[in-house]
């Protein structure tokens, strides 16, 4: 069984080097996915409207997550739309340790649905994700 606490995130994702915004893979099940993170950026702060892609990076863990156990490649995905983002900062302190959690709440063939929380020291962000899940498209393997 592979062991997706100790994998490198940008075994995951479709992204890379500077693009991958997350540490690591805290937790995992059938539908849901924990990550964490420590906010980098340039400047002292990164604007909370960078929470939609912290959610949508740790959709991508949870789809390549289920990729590799299903021995399939990564496949692409699309963030369709955010609906009820609801932040109680108005930007990520440099520095600061985010744990952002993505749980599935529909998915309809390609169409998955996702409510996310992003939390940490007087951080709490919350949306609901809609994403697209390319059928044949792949990245990597």
């Amino acid at each position: 069984m592979i062991d997706f606490l100790r994998m490198d995130v940008a075994e995951l994702l479709p992204h890379t080097g500077r693009m991958i915004w997350l540490d690591r893979v805290l937790a995992w099940d059938e539908d849901s996915v924990t990550a964490g993170l420590t906010v980098r950026g340039e400047g002292n702060t990164v604007p909370a409207w960078a929470g939609i892609e912290y959610m949508a990076q740790t959709i991508g863990l949870y789809a390549g997550i289920h990729a590799k156990r299903a021995g399939e490649p990564i496949r692409l995905g699309f963030l369709l739309g955010a609906r009820r983002y609801e932040s109680n900062v108005p930007a990520f302190t440099i520095g600061t340790a985010l744990i952002v959690r993505a749980e599935k709440a529909m998915q309809d063939e390609s169409l998955l649905v996702f409510n996310c929380l992003i939390t940490g020291e007087n951080v709490k962000v919350s949306a609901t994700l809609n994403v697209y899940q390319a059928a044949n498209d792949t990245i990597k393997e």
